[in-house]
């Protein structure tokens, strides 16, 4: 697949999760905020348009506690990302604002989609940041989602939210920043001789075998939740990327075009064949 598409990407969604913004349990990285502000500014100085799902409400909040034990009890897990959550828009505030940028934050619940007046709220509250070059960074609001019986309010973990805000957004681009560069045809934790996969066309079977499960206590997602997101993005022939958050400037090359990460895209024959029937 020719990479050369990427280069006209003019609205994008970065996504980064728990352990690419955590040194550890009780560390936050913050050298990767600060390079991710450094990107994301530098791509609206560009002309491009960005929005930042970022996770690590919780994990940002165990640091600001001093804790290394995550909380069993939902409670204290809602009160946790509480206080975490204002200490990572805190840290976004001031890393962005290094750069003369502003950011605006959008907690969001899984509701929200089920009410066309509530999705339609969101998607103008979203595009009147981006008209007043304010970059949106947008989190599941985790202190007060819930998960029951006719009354699901949860998204669980950030991929599929990245990917919803992503529809939301019609952005030509979801790029997820992960602890691998991409997908491997095995664990490359625990393979050596794991293969990065290029460039996927279709998720059958044999991508979904590939998955893995989540990558620390304070992590919810997996490669599993990351290729259901690609899933999503290809049925509105839209691109994803998976890349590694070790270096947020990874960014730059993929939107010129570089083979870098795994690239999720429609492939062309299946289109074809979608628009002769």
């Amino acid at each position: 697949m020719n990479r050369d598409i990427l280069k006209e990407c003019k609205r994008v969604v970065i996504k980064i999760g728990t352990n690419s913004i955590m040194k550890s349990p009780t560390k936050v990285d913050y050298h990767k905020i600060d390079r991710l502000a450094f990107v994301c500014s530098s791509l609206q100085q560009q002309g491009k348009e960005v929005v930042l799902v970022s996770s690590g409400a919780v994990g940002v909040g165990a640091s600001t506690l001093k804790m290394d034990k995550y909380p069993s009890a939902v409670a204290e897990q809602q009160a946790l990302a509480s206080v975490g959550q204002s200490a990572l828009m805190n840290l976004y505030s001031r890393f962005f604002q290094h750069y003369e940028q502003y950011v605006g934050q959008i907690l969001m619940t899984r509701d929200i989609i089920n009410y066309p007046n509530s999705y339609a709220n969101c998607n103008t509250s979203i595009n009147s940041l981006l008209d007043k070059n304010i970059i949106p960074i947008i989190n599941e609001n985790d202190a007060v989602s819930v998960d029951e019986s006719g009354h699901c309010t949860k998204f669980g973990e950030n991929d599929t939210l990245a990917a919803v805000v992503a529809e939301l957004v019609d952005a030509d681009l979801l790029i997820i920043m992960s602890d691998v560069d991409g997908l491997y045809d095995s664990n490359p934790h625990t393979n050596p001789d794991a293969a990065l996969i290029s460039y996927v066309g279709e998720i059958d079977t044999d991508i979904l075998s590939m998955a893995g499960g989540a990558g620390s206590i304070f992590s919810t997602g997996g490669m599993e939740t990351k290729l259901k997101a690609a899933q999503k993005m290809m049925s509105i022939n839209k691109s994803m990327m998976i890349i590694s958050a070790e270096n947020p400037n990874i960014i730059f090359d993929i939107l010129n075009g570089e083979d870098v990460g795994t690239f999720f895209k429609k492939n062309e024959a299946e289109l074809q064949i979608q628009g002769d029937e």
